[in-house]
């Protein structure tokens, strides 16, 4: 026996088969009309445009994996320099302040208040 959600009774109702694989409000994978366009313009597949693929400036991969590949002894997280300098010890210091705030709130918060 088959079955079926009824939107009418909103029970489960006996079917026959083909509708019982064919539930109510799904509908087929493959659309039958093609979806309207969401953009004014068209747009185009970097194959099909004659000219070759512009980049937005140069390639600096090669020049990044020998900078990060030296071997020099500096921890990678610090081989740019001082904004890299910068940036973990301005990290570390923030996490040393909210340890040190979190401790200091956890010893507050264990003490019994004073009437």
């Amino acid at each position: 026996m088959y079955y079926k959600f009824s939107g009418f009774s909103q029970r489960l109702i006996g079917s026959e088969p083909a509708p019982a694989y064919c539930p109510q409000g799904l509908r087929p994978g493959v659309p039958s009309q093609p979806q309207p366009m969401i953009f004014a313009t068209p747009t185009k597949v970097a194959s099909h445009s004659g000219e070759a693929v512009q980049y937005l400036g140069a390639n600096r991969v090669p020049d990044l994996q020998r900078l990060f590949q030296r071997s020099d002894g500096i921890p990678v997280h610090l081989k740019r320099g001082v904004p890299d300098k910068l940036l973990y010890r301005t990290t570390m210091a923030l996490t040393i302040g909210g340890t040190l705030y979190c401790l200091v709130a956890l010893y507050m918060a264990s003490q019994p208040r004073k009437r």
